[in-house]
């Protein structure tokens, strides 16, 4: 069995962290199952959050009773200390627990630091201080953001988006932390579904010793794929090398990740999955796209008040709109027939 150790924090785990965002999506008795069952089959890491609707209160129900047999991470996007003690003390009554292992700021617009005027990194400290957060870790999609975390020396852990798509930017993130022994949690790690090959993408974060891969998992069968790698772990072979460097080649170039964050749109658009239409009509089965919901959402594209709302939102420095529009194009022409996706 692969583990591996968030630097300072000093939790080992199994190289496989559960991403609890997509539980959201399922019901209580369906998600607690899957949750058990990662558990009972040595996965010990469980990431949450508060942002994620009623995750915290399934993934609580899952392990209540058996506290100190898993490490419980949440995060909180406050943006005042008040707003920090309110969703700390929801988060604790969420999990049923009274500390959570790993508390993250959630995705902020800037490095929460002392004495920066808005009171989160002094709440934090207290809340580890009180016994009520054991370590202090940041999540985020911006690379200003995260070097200035791994730079200040405040931070535990970075949660960041890193798979085998990401550049060299990414990579000297993972490096910097471990130099700072700071423990690296990669968030992404099938690129929002883009990729599409799991033993690939294991086997890319597996060269790295100080990464943990956090898969977001909503189905059984997306769980089992996982469990499987528990004890048969894939390796870097040719073959797997080729793989990657085709899709490199294929989605190399500005497109959206799905992180969500230039959400939510005044036009109702549902930009995280419109804006990279073309991609899932090839990269996943195309039927799944072109049902009469789909249809209607990529309609609302028509409606795009060009605010560029999305635009200075996206931590990707994305022309949102004009995505959005590529997309509808291609979209347009795949539903008449001028272009057949089974065959590109």
């Amino acid at each position: 069995m692969e583990t591996v150790t968030l630097g300072m924090t000093g939790m080992t785990v199994n190289k496989n962290g559960f991403g609890a965002l997509p539980v959201q999506r399922i019901s209580t008795e369906s998600a607690v199952r899957l949750l058990r069952k990662a558990y009972d089959a040595g996965i010990t890491f469980f990431d949450t959050a508060r942002f994620y609707t009623d995750s915290e209160e399934k993934v609580g129900k899952a392990f209540a009773g058996m506290r100190t047999q898993v490490y419980l991470a949440t995060k909180t996007g406050a943006v005042t200390a008040e707003g920090f003690w309110a969703d700390l003390e929801t988060s604790l009554h969420n999990l049923q627990t009274e500390y959570v292992d790993l508390y993250q700021f959630h995705n902020p617009a800037f490095c929460p630091v002392p004495g920066d005027g808005s009171g989160l990194y002094e709440a934090m400290l207290e809340a580890k201080e009180k016994g009520m957060v054991r370590h202090i870790g940041i999540t985020n999609h911006r690379l200003s953001v995260a070097k200035e975390a791994i730079a200040s020396g405040l931070y535990e852990t970075l949660q960041f988006p890193f798979c085998y798509l990401s550049g060299e930017k990414e990579r000297s993130l993972v490096n910097a932390c471990k130099e700072k022994n700071m423990g690296f949690i990669a968030m992404k790690a099938l690129s929002g579904g883009l990729i599409t090959d799991s033993a690939a993408a294991y086997a890319f974060l597996a060269q790295y010793d100080n990464v943990l891969p956090i898969w977001g998992i909503q189905r059984e069968q997306e769980l089992d794929e996982f469990i499987s790698y528990i004890h048969n772990p894939p390796a870097m072979t040719e073959e797997i090398s080729g793989l990657i460097e085709q899709d490199r080649q294929e989605l190399s170039g500005e497109f959206c990740r799905g992180c969500g964050y230039c959400m939510p749109c005044p036009a109702g658009i549902e930009i995280n999955n419109c804006a990279r239409m073309s991609l899932l009509l090839r990269r996943s089965p195309s039927q799944l796209q072109l049902t009469q919901e789909v249809q209607e959402k990529m309609k609302k594209i028509e409606a795009c008040l060009h605010c560029n709302q999305c635009r200075s939102k996206c931590p990707y420095e994305l022309d949102t709109p004009a995505l959005l529009e590529k997309n509808y194009e291609d979209y347009k022409r795949v539903l008449a027939g001028e272009i057949n996706v089974e065959t590109v």
